[in-house]
């Protein structure tokens, strides 16, 4: 589990249009493609694709998150971090959230994905809508010991159906970085 967060540690998330610090062309496309990173990670690793869960179960949700969702503040939440990797490679650190009491009445049983991909069901119920991505550099207190670093890029959107909303953040690592570069799928 990662780190709670400091009350004076807030990410400010942008959208595209509010960007001053634009990463470059290859990185954007990345951060701000629609598609499911699941089967974009899936081909980019060449079949080798895996979910490696870190932590789950109930906790007190963080600030932003909160307000992506409008829920009060310190809501209890159900939160998922994972890690997605390529080839056994940790390429992305995710973080998804959803109100306890939008769980309970939505149908949708987070705490049973094991090593299923969470983007995998958003994407394949054609009922969820994704909200609008946004971006910002993730703060490296939040991340995992293992990965921890300053000035990563990280993208989040809110996937809704019904009164369920569930927030998914997905931080771009090192690796995934080389990757992306190496192999120029854009």
């Amino acid at each position: 589990m990662t780190q709670q967060s400091p009350a004076f540690i807030s990410p400010i998330w942008l959208k595209r249009e509010q960007l001053i610090d634009v990463p470059e062309p290859i990185m954007l496309d990345w951060l701000f493609n629609q598609d499911s990173l699941t089967r974009r990670l899936d081909r980019l690793s060449d079949g080798g694709f895996s979910v490696f869960p870190q932590f789950e179960g109930w906790q007190a949700l963080r600030r932003d998150e909160c307000l992506a969702l409008g829920l009060p503040l310190a809501s209890e939440g159900w939160v998922r971090e994972v890690y997605l990797c390529g080839n056994d490679s940790n390429w992305v650190f995710a973080r998804s959230v959803a109100a306890r009491s939008a769980l309970q009445d939505g149908g949708l049983n987070m705490d049973e994905l094991g090593t299923r991909s969470l983007g995998e069901l958003l994407f394949s119920d054609p009922a969820f809508a994704r909200g609008t991505l946004e971006v910002c550099h993730y703060p490296e207190a939040w991340l995992p010991d293992a990965v921890a670093a300053r000035g990563l890029w990280a993208r989040r959107s809110r996937f809704s159906r019904g009164a369920l909303s569930v927030l998914v953040a997905e931080v771009f690592l090192p690796a995934l970085c080389n990757t992306i570069h190496d192999k120029d799928p854009v």
